[in-house]
């Protein structure tokens, strides 16, 4: 590591911000020594903030069904292959009666755009999730919607949204996503949702088709500017049934990297261990704890159709990574230092 890429991750970790080029700097120069310090530094500034808990996520995958056609998407609209299904409101309740049990508080409701969820549909949904387990935060996750759409399911009880920008760099998020889908759509949203007074998410894929490290610079740029209160990034992972199915997958290291940096761009984010990193890398969601990261969201869809929401080829569907065996993964974290807690798990506001 030179003097000048120390000298950047210094900066970084006191001032919570580099300019776009010095961004790019850290990127290109990355190695084993600088990724070690960033990680370093960023345990300490994630145990400044949040201690050694890790916080538990009930991930509940609502529907694979979805109107959009994006390159690097399993569900996409257009593929045939895919085994579509929808659950229906009293399943969604189901998942939540079991996951309150499993001492989980808070239920991540993510799906395609289906056309299904209406407000109509979601609104009554929220307010009985919040009514019967008033103690959990709920968390959607289900694209790009009408910001009076967003208003409403606010209004109903939801507390957070996850909204993944995929790229900040106009240009490259077209080469993602079908001409229909427009990158100052997906910023108003994201722009919507903050007003409205959600915590919001973001995130972007590592390795994605034709990324540099000057997009992942704007990326990091883009988060630190907007500030969200959680941040979801994974490595890219090509699925068999897409255009970029012939692509190479994203790294963990990198993706282990960027999290150290989001992490001192940001020390009191939400930052998953994704399902994508445990999916490349059988200690993947260990080695994004270590890096920085203080969330994992362990699944708990109907075990039914957990192989059907396929985002990716070979995503981990059984096992350790449900939420019904919160003890392995809570051995998992204590092996690297950290404990599962279950309580909501909010952003701590520094």
């Amino acid at each position: 590591m030179n003097k000048n890429i120390r000298t950047l991750i210094q900066a970084l970790a006191e001032n919570h911000s580099l300019t776009l080029d010095e961004y790019e700097a850290l990127i290109t120069a990355r190695d084993q020594e600088a990724a070690d310090l960033l990680a370093q530094l960023a345990r300490t500034a994630r145990e400044a903030v949040y201690g050694k808990e890790v916080y538990t996520r009930g991930l509940i995958e609502i529907s694979n069904i979805c109107k959009n056609d994006c390159l690097y998407c399993g569900i996409r609209g257009s593929n045939a292959n895919c085994d579509r299904y929808r659950l229906t409101p009293e399943d969604i309740l189901a998942c939540c009666e079991e996951g309150y049990a499993l001492d989980f508080r808070t239920f991540v409701l993510q799906g395609g755009e289906d056309g299904y969820f209406t407000d109509q549909v979601l609104c009554p949904l929220i307010r009985e999730i919040k009514g019967r387990w008033p103690d959990c935060a709920v968390t959607l996750s289900l694209g790009e919607r009408s910001r009076e759409s967003y208003q409403r399911l606010f209004d109903a009880g939801a507390d957070r949204y996850l909204l993944r920008h995929e790229t900040a760099d106009e240009a490259h998020y077209r080469s993602l996503h079908p001409p229909a889908m427009s990158f100052a759509r997906r910023m108003e949203c994201l722009r919507d949702l903050k007003e409205i007074g959600y915590q919001v998410g973001c995130g972007f894929m590592v390795g994605s088709p034709g990324q540099t490290p000057k997009t992942l610079a704007k990326d990091l740029k883009f988060i630190e500017e907007f500030q969200p209160d959680m941040c979801g990034i994974g490595p890219f992972i090509p699925h068999r049934d897409t255009p970029f199915r012939d692509c190479p997958p994203g790294d963990v290291a990198l993706t282990c990297y960027l999290l150290s940096i989001i992490r001192l761009i940001s020390p009191a984010i939400l930052l998953p261990a994704t399902t994508a990193l445990g999916t490349i890398h059988p200690t993947g969601r260990e080695m994004g704890v270590r890096a920085g990261a203080n969330v994992v969201m362990p699944n708990l869809s109907p075990v039914a159709v957990r192989k059907k929401y396929a985002l990716y080829d070979n995503k981990i569907c059984t096992g350790e990574e449900s939420a019904q065996c919160r003890g392995c993964l809570s051995a998992r974290m204590e092996s690297v230092g950290y404990s599962l807690v279950t309580h909501r798990g909010d952003i701590k506001k520094i």
